[in-house]
This record gives structure tokens, C-alpha cells and sequence, in this order.
């Protein structure tokens, strides 16, 4: 029997980028993003990119830019800055760089976790393309980010097809 070969042809690459000051002053332990680099690698993304800044709009929307124009990575997952907080900047940064949004992958993590907590009623995070890259905004606790990407985990590897050009339906 010949070897399915479609899970070789939809390994993509991922950045995994953390908001937080505490994390990346060192204060405080990045749970969710070694969570979400771990959920990743396990359903085939190469993770190539893992990185911890601060809450910082213009320094996450320059990493943002150059992991999609320059490094061509195919999928940005970001975890943190996505409440009202003072810091919370990651969905403006994101905005400031996508060429479309995808609203309703947002709006299904949001209605998904609000079955949990009435509190995501307040998470802002967005999801959106720039090129052929896909940038996803998670919260920032390891709880969120994993019921959150297991929304949307199945319908990524379609949107990075459509991305691609790859609209043939099957």
C-alpha cells in the first residue's frame, strides 16, 4: 500500500511569540508558550521561531511583519496582551499588520471559551492574514491557550492551503 504522504505535504512552519513583561524580564515562567510550541510540534507545525517580548505594539508589529515578508513563516500564534489591560497591545499590533481578518476563527475561540467564564467577553484576540501567513492571537494563560487553539486547530491547515493558492475543493 502506497504511504499517505499528506501530512508530509502539510508540514508548515510556526512561530510561537509570547507577550508578557514578566516573562521576558524574567519574573514570571512562560507556561503558555512552551504549551503552545508543544501543541503545535504535536499536530505537525515546525515550530522554527519561539520568542518572549514585552507588551510593546511597535516591536511586535515589526517581528510580526518580518516573520510573514522575510522569514515566510507560514503560521505566528501569539499568546498574551489580549485583554484591556494598560499593556495589552497584541490585537492593535496584529491590526496593524494584517491584510484581511479572519473574524470568525476569533469569534469561535471567544464563544467556545465563554462557555467556560463569562470573562472572555473581554479577550480582544484576533486572527488574520499577512500574505500567505496566518497570525492567531491567544490569550495568555496555558488554560485559554489550550482550549482556544483546539477550536480552530483543525480548520488551520485548510487556511493555509487558501493561502497558498490551493482553492480546489475536494
Amino acid at each position: 500500500m502506497a504511504q499517505d504522504t499528506s501530512a508530509q505535504q502539510r508540514v508548515h512552519t510556526a512561530a510561537v511569540i509570547t507577550l508578557s513583561d514578566g516573562a521576558h524580564h524574567g519574573t514570571r515562567v512562560d507556561k503558555s508558550g512552551d504549551l503552545l510550541e508543544q501543541k503545535l510540534a504535536s499536530a505537525g507545525y515546525e515550530v522554527v521561531v519561539r520568542r518572549v517580548l514585552p507588551d510593546e505594539r511597535a516591536e511586535l508589529a515589526a517581528l510580526l511583519r518580518s516573520l510573514a515578508d522575510d522569514h515566510g513563516v507560514r503560521l505566528v500564534v501569539t499568546t498574551g496582551g489580549t485583554g484591556l489591560g494598560p499593556r495589552d497591545v497584541t490585537p492593535d499590533a496584529t491590526r496593524d499588520v494584517i491584510d484581511r481578518e479572519v473574524p470568525g476563527m476569533a469569534e469561535a475561540m471567544r464563544m467556545e471559551s465563554l462557555k467556560k467564564t463569562p470573562f472572555a467577553m473581554t479577550s480582544r484576540q484576533v486572527v488574520g492574514t499577512r500574505g500567505q501567513t496566518l497570525i492567531v492571537n491567544l490569550p495568555g494563560s496555558p488554560k485559554a491557550v489550550d482550549e482556544c487553539l483546539d477550536v480552530i486547530i483543525r480548520v488551520i491547515p485548510h487556511t493555509l492551503d487558501l493561502l497558498a493558492g490551493k482553492t480546489e475543493h475536494k
